[in-house]
């Protein structure tokens, strides 16, 4: 049986809802002055012995570890699957002192309070209702956290205060990192204990079952257009390839997020179910196939000279015509449509856990 927690009241494909418009999860709002510099914290860059300080690396995207290939072109290779937003406050001693608010009402699905437990540091997600299945709001390298599971929040409503826990933050570079993510799956559990002997302290709230949007283009987009669909921006996002999987896939994403499929869904399963996904991951179509597979297979992906493992966070190898997944992208393909089961007893776990790139 699936969890309640995740189905959400999503089974029929009703009529596309407007999202509320979300608000700034902290006082900084300098992104709408047209001024990212002053929005988005920067990284450090090294090149050519040189480091600067590149805000751009704070943006959603491929906008981090810049890889020149042997053509010369220049691409970034590392993906940031959230925003991250600079304190307008600090202390004398330059703590950062910005309050972290929810962007928009829902309930307080998870509190880590551990900043060690993982790369996240102290982080909380928010569970959103908006009746176009389970979305969720994440505010991490947080210094405190002033809200507790289960609690209902409206927008606006404090979450903590804005810190650097976390792996490689230090207070120079202090910022609140967010997303706004679809869920994978609420058996996230089992194919964890699949792919890796490490704990998961984190639950389905844990980040490798999170997959990401761009918020900082939903943000500037209600500005402009305050009944934007959260529906049609999923769909619209840039499908980058494609993989067909058993037509027995258990396919939770259907069930929570039905509008990915043109087709009511029926009890009889079709030969195989093809998923198109963005090049980092984002579920935006699903449709029913006439090939039968017996694994997941690539059946597209963009054309390209550069190559796929570059542009898709390792999910997968070879280029446009011969692409593949690799290790890391036949495990999360497994998690989006279900294709795992319980270990089997006994059986020793991976050696290495799959991660976001």
């Amino acid at each position: 049986m699936r969890i309640a927690l995740l189905t959400m009241a999503c089974l029929s494909c009703a009529q596309a809802q407007t999202m509320p418009k979300l608000q700034f999860p902290t006082d900084n709002r300098t992104l709408l002055e047209g001024k990212p510099e002053e929005f988005f914290q920067f990284v450090d860059r090294t090149a050519n012995g040189a480091t600067t300080e590149v805000w751009q690396g704070g943006q959603f995207g491929f906008v981090r570890n810049p890889t020149k290939l042997t053509t010369g072109e220049e691409i970034f290779t590392r993906f940031h699957e959230g925003l991250d937003i600079k304190p307008l406050k600090r202390s004398a001693t330059g703590e950062p002192l910005d309050e972290v608010r929810s962007m928009a009402a829902g309930e307080v699905v998870h509190c880590s309070a551990s900043p060690g437990a993982s790369n996240y540091g102290r982080y909380v997600v928010v569970r959103h209702d908006w009746g176009e299945g389970p979305f969720c709001s994440l505010y991490a390298h947080l210094k405190e956290i002033s809200c507790k599971v289960g609690q209902k929040v409206e927008a606006g409503a404090p979450l903590g205060i804005m810190g650097y826990s976390g792996t490689g933050i230090d207070r120079r570079r202090a910022h609140v990192h967010v997303e706004l993510a679809m869920v994978l799956s609420s058996r996230f559990a089992v194919w964890h204990d699949h792919q890796t002997n490490t704990l998961n302290y984190h639950g389905i709230w844990n980040g490798l079952n999170l997959v990401g949007m761009s918020l900082s283009d939903l943000l500037l987009k209600q500005q402009a257009q305050p009944s934007l669909n959260l529906r049609a921006e999923v769909m619209a996002a840039p499908a980058h390839f494609r993989v067909a999987v058993p037509g027995s896939a258990e396919m939770e994403l259907l069930t929570n997020y039905p509008w990915l499929c043109a087709s009511p869904r029926t009890e009889a399963n079709p030969k195989s179910w093809e998923i198109t996904f963005t090049a980092w991951g984002l579920p935006v179509k699903i449709e029913r196939g006439e090939r039968a597979v017996d694994s997941p297979v690539v059946t597209w992906a963009r054309p390209s000279t550069v190559p796929q493992y570059s542009l898709t966070r390792g999910l997968l190898t070879g280029k446009a015509g011969t692409a593949s997944l690799t290790s890391d992208g036949r495990a999360f393909v497994e998690l989006a449509t279900g294709l795992f089961a319980p270990k089997p007893k006994g059986a020793a776990p991976a050696e290495v856990a799959p991660a976001k790139k």
